[in-house]
């Protein structure tokens, strides 16, 4: 099975170390297409060995392979809300992830008002992690 994971590059890194987390958790159970998104090594300028125009056909690509999406959305990212409404199009099942403690930021409406949309708000890393083996036990 294939993951999409989808979490703010560009629109800001505070949250690298989760991304790193999860996409760990992640990779035991299925293949992260994504992996790269929880690299510390990847700053806010995204991803330097890539034209922008390349970065898009691949994910493109990616996207449309998955199986499904997880987003981290506690971030907000035009990235990442691109990337959640194309996967929308492709009719690909996606969970939204969105870190309730964080005050300075809400999830839109757009992403959580649609029924299309799993919507998980978590307190700790340990409740994102079992609503992703949920998530990923509904795909099977």
């Amino acid at each position: 099975m294939k993951i999409y994971f989808a979490a703010s590059i560009r629109g800001g890194r505070q949250d690298q170390e989760k991304y790193h987390d999860l996409i760990r958790f992640l990779s035991l159970k299925v293949e992260v297409l994504t992996e790269h998104v929880g690299d510390s090594l990847i700053g806010k300028t995204g991803e330097s060995e890539l034209k922008n125009q390349e970065i898009h056909s691949r994910d493109l690509r990616w996207l449309e392979s998955a199986d499904g999406v997880v987003a981290e959305g506690s971030t907000p990212s035009l990235g990442v809300g691109y990337e959640i409404g194309i996967a929308e199009k492709l009719a690909k099942p996606t969970l939204c992830l969105f870190d309730a403690s964080r005050k300075e930021h809400r999830l839109s409406a757009m992403i959580s008002g649609n029924p299309q949309f799993r919507t998980f708000y978590y307190h700790d890393l340990d409740q994102a992690k079992e609503e992703i083996v949920s998530f990923i036990d509904s795909l099977s």
